[in-house]
C-alpha cells in the first residue's frame, strides 16, 4: 500500500477564448508527484482512458519557474517518463493504492463523466485510503456517493477548490459558461458540502477533513500532497 494513484484529466480540447486547449495543468501533477516521491511513494499516473493533453496555458514561463521548467523541457525526466506511461483507469487495481490524488487544469471539469476513474477514488477511500484533489480536481467527487455514509461524497465534508473569483481573474468564466460547467464551489454546495474560501484566490491554501484533502489552486499542489501524505500516515 505504498503507492499513489495520481489522476489526470483525459479531456484535452478547445476551451479558452484565445483558442488554446485545456487539459492537465502541468505543475498540478508535477508538484504532487515530487512530494510523493520524496516521501518514498511509488506513483502511477492514471487517466480514464490512458490519454491526456497538457493545458496550453500551463506551460508559459510564469508557471514553469526554475526546476519546473527544466523538468518540462527534459523528455527523460522522471516525471515526464511517468506521464508518457499514463495508465488507463481500467488497468489498475484500487487495492494497490493508499492515496488517490486528482490533479487538474480545466480539463478536470470533465472528471464527472469519467466513471471508471471516479470508481477508483471511491474504492481507495472505502479501503481506508486518502482521497485528495487540487484546484479543479475536486470535480471528480461531484455527484459521487461516499461509500461509508451512502450520502453524496461532499455531504458533511469541508472542501476547497478553485474559486469563483479565480475563474474571473483567469479569464475562464466565459468559457465555463460556454461549456455549461459549474464552479467547484457550486459543485460542493450542491452536494451539501461546506466550501471553504481562501483569503485570496492565489494563496497556498488547503483543507483537510479526515482522509479527504483539497487544495485551491496550482500554488497549493505541493501542500495538498503533503497533507495527503500526513493523512495516510495518521
Amino acid at each position: 500500500m505504498s503507492k499513489v494513484l495520481l489522476a489526470i484529466p483525459s479531456y484535452h480540447g478547445a476551451f479558452y477564448a484565445d483558442g488554446a486547449k485545456t487539459g492537465l495543468f502541468y505543475i498540478e501533477a508535477l508538484h504532487p508527484f515530487n512530494a510523493f516521491r520524496k516521501a518514498g511513494y511509488q506513483v502511477d499516473i492514471v487517466s480514464e482512458d490512458g490519454h491526456y493533453g497538457i493545458d496550453e496555458h500551463s506551460t508559459i514561463d510564469a508557471f514553469l519557474v526554475g526546476d519546473d521548467g527544466k523538468v518540462y523541457r527534459d523528455a527523460n525526466s522522471e516525471f515526464n517518463v511517468a506521464l508518457k506511461n499514463t495508465k488507463s483507469a481500467a488497468d489498475v487495481d484500487p487495492k494497490d493504492y493508499k492515496i488517490a490524488f486528482a490533479a487538474a487544469g480545466h480539463g478536470a471539469m470533465w472528471y464527472p463523466k469519467e466513471a471508471t476513474l471516479r470508481k477508483l477514488f471511491v474504492d481507495i477511500y472505502a479501503n481506508n485510503g486518502v482521497a485528495a484533489a487540487v484546484c479543479h480536481g475536486p470535480a471528480i467527487f461531484a455527484g459521487l456517493e461516499d461509500p461509508i455514509t451512502k450520502k453524496p461524497f461532499f455531504s458533511g465534508k469541508k472542501a476547497t477548490g478553485f474559486t469563483d473569483i479565480g475563474e474571473v481573474q483567469a479569464g475562464a468564466d466565459d468559457a465555463m459558461k460556454k461549456y455549461n460547467l459549474d464552479t467547484i464551489k457550486t459543485l460542493v454546495e450542491r452536494d451539501n458540502g461546506t466550501y471553504v474560501e481562501p483569503a485570496g484566490p492565489w494563496d497556498d491554501f488547503t483543507v483537510a477533513d479526515g482522509r479527504f484533502i483539497t487544495g485551491v489552486n496550482p500554488q497549493s499542489a505541493t501542500s495538498t500532497a503533503e497533507k495527503a501524505i500526513a493523512a495516510a500516515s495518521a
